[in-house]
């Protein structure tokens, strides 16, 4: 606990002198510390006098410390030079008053409500020891306070003084002094520079985020819009619907083909077909695809594209472009198929690129072995409605396979026909179904067998003549039939490698296929079926010449072995003891004698 009393000084040198020697020699309080200015003394433990005071008599001790409760050991003593006050100290005595160092003053110095003395203190702007002569000395508020002047400060005797930055420099609240303008102008202008261009870069980026995620979401919002209007629902109904189709078949994201394609690039335009564009893609998992951008004008021709992925999704055949999917997120529908390398058959005959006779029939039947599986074998009848050269594409081994199902209708198993809007090419366009708008399998007899006739002649289905008059393949054909001049429209290659007898084979088969009445024509069964005897010939004259050919004197086959071929042809029967030549030759025999009865 620290107490405050009071201690009355006389106000002589030896008095101030005797203050400190007393009280240290006293041995009782203790002076820890002496405030000159506040006229205070700081002091611990307890006063015991008995023992310290024999070199002062006890009228002194009296005086001096007279009144002092001395019991508590710590306190805080207000001392005064005498209990006059200040006008009377001045006045009364000259020598006796202590405030005598310039710039110095007298205080009056009080108890709580009561009156003790005086005592010295200096003035405002000095410090030091009032009492003594030039005790008082000058502060340097400038080095002592640094934060009293916002740019240059000035000391003054017993004051001070502030000024603003000189021209040219300012104030810099950091380092507490003024700076060269400039200075702090470049270093203004970085700070200022760098947090407008970390706040445009947040906001840019924020800005960005902001505009790419409103982006994504309109691309969702219009691709949902595209799928319900592009029937994707009522698809992936029909795909659910068939066991193989959901296995095989697959509702791709817009993404995805652009990823594919390169955004559609048109770089990757690999060909332009009648129902749209085919571009060449790699998807994700490394597969080549063709992807078809169908050619939409009007909402109705979205039910095709819907038909044709319906319609593909059932077929399985190796003459048949397998379908892997399609997308419905863009405005107009996407097919997804394998890439077909070697172009269509159509570039291929009308290019004048190398295509042998061998190459020419297996084609054929090739083809029709599709179109024939498409018509009998497939779960529900299809009639392709758009057979040409240009939708017959040739891969790497150049296998044959039939494409573009946008125009190809299903129909019932009871049903031989189905009424429509007369669709297709000119050149291949059936006569009957153009007059009657009745769809049956025989529209697509009739474009095969213009097909037939443009790999005899390699001409294109509308062709200019000598007098460059556009004239019709087939009926130019016909007309050649009549009057026996056939050998004059035919490709000079097929004249070359051909037999007369597979020619007149393949042009017999195409006059039939391209009759005036539907009725009168065969079925694509039975016109497979001839191209597979056709096909037999070529191949086996290809294996005699290839044999030929190794051997010095050709081996050909004996009368004897003729002879009983054609007996057994004749007798239609066949021993048991015949051979395997023999029984193919009467199995052959019989499949045309099953034709006999078609039209020629």
């Amino acid at each position: 606990m620290k107490t405050e009393a009071t201690l009355v000084l006389a106000a002589t040198d030896s008095t101030m002198t005797a203050i400190p020697t007393l009280l240290a020699r006293a041995g009782a309080p203790k002076v820890v510390n002496i405030s000159v200015d506040e006229g205070l003394l700081f002091v611990n433990k307890t006063y015991d006098p008995q023992p310290y005071f024999e070199p002062y008599d006890d009228e002194f001790i009296t005086h001096l410390l007279g009144g002092i409760d001395f019991s508590e050991q710590y306190g805080i003593w207000k001392w005064v030079i005498s209990n006059t006050t200040c006008d009377m100290a001045k006045n009364q005595n000259q020598d006796t008053y202590a405030c005598i160092s310039t710039n110095s003053e007298c205080a009056n110095v009080t108890h709580g409500h009561f009156y003790i003395g005086y005592r010295c203190k200096c003035s405002h702007g000095y410090e030091g020891n009032p009492y003594i002569r030039n005790g008082c000395n000058d502060i340097n508020e400038c080095l002592m306070m640094p934060y009293l002047c916002n740019g240059t400060c000035y000391n003054l005797e017993g004051s001070y003084n502030c000024t603003s930055c000189p021209q040219g420099t300012s104030f810099d609240p950091l380092e507490r002094q003024c700076i060269s303008s400039k200075h702090h102008s470049l270093v203004f202008a970085v700070a200022v520079g760098l947090g407008c261009g970390f706040g445009v870069l947040v906001l840019t980026l924020s800005t960005a985020i902001l505009i790419q995620q409103w982006r994504r979401h309109i691309r969702k919002t219009i691709r949902r819009a595209h799928f319900r209007r592009n029937k994707g629902l009522l698809l992936e109904q029909l795909i659910s619907s068939v066991e193989s189709a959901t296995q095989s078949t697959k509702i791709f994201s817009l993404e995805e083909l652009e990823m594919a394609t390169n955004s559609f690039d048109s770089t990757r335009i690999v060909g332009c077909g009648g129902h749209g564009t085919v571009y060449k893609g790699i998807l994700s998992d490394q597969r080549v695809v063709a992807i078809k951008k169908s050619k939409i004008v009007e909402q109705s021709e979205i039910d095709q594209f819907i038909n044709e992925v319906a319609i593909l999704s059932q077929i399985i055949h190796r003459n048949v472009v397998k379908l892997f999917g399609c997308c419905l997120e863009s405005e107009v529908p996407l097919l997804v198929y394998e890439f077909i390398s070697n172009g269509t058959l159509y570039n291929l005959l009308h290019a004048n690129r190398l295509l042998t006779w061998d190459d020419r029939t297996r084609i054929a039947l090739e083809s029709a072995t599709a179109l024939s599986y498409l018509h009998s074998t497939a779960s529900i009848p299809i009639f392709h409605r758009d057979v040409k050269s240009a939708n017959i594409l040739l891969n790497d081994s150049f296998t044959a396979k039939v494409s573009d199902f946008g125009a190809s209708r299903s129909i019932s198993i009871d049903e031989t026909h189905v009424v429509t809007i007369v669709q297709g090419t000119f050149g291949y366009l059936d006569p009957e179904y153009y007059h009657t708008g009745q769809l049956n399998e025989k529209s697509d007899v009739y474009s095969f067998g213009v097909i037939l006739v443009e790999l005899l002649t390699r001409k294109k289905p509308i062709f200019l003549n000598c007098f460059g008059e556009k004239q019709n393949l087939s009926h130019c054909f016909l007309q050649t039939l009549r009057d026996k001049t056939t050998a004059q429209i035919l490709d000079p290659q097929v004249i070359e490698e051909a037999d007369e007898g597979e020619i007149d084979e393949m042009a017999s088969l195409a006059e039939i296929c391209l009759k005036l009445r539907g009725e009168e024509r065969p079925t694509m069964r039975e016109v497979e079926l001839r191209l597979q005897l056709l096909r037999g010939k070529v191949t086996k004259k290809n294996q005699q010449d290839l044999h030929v050919d190794k051997e010095t004197e050709p081996l050909l086959p004996s009368e004897s072995n003729t002879n009983s071929c054609t007996q057994h042809i004749e007798l239609g029967t066949i021993s048991s003891s015949t051979t395997h030549e023999s029984t193919r030759c009467y199995t052959m025999e019989q499949e045309l004698v099953s034709w006999s009865d078609l039209p020629r």
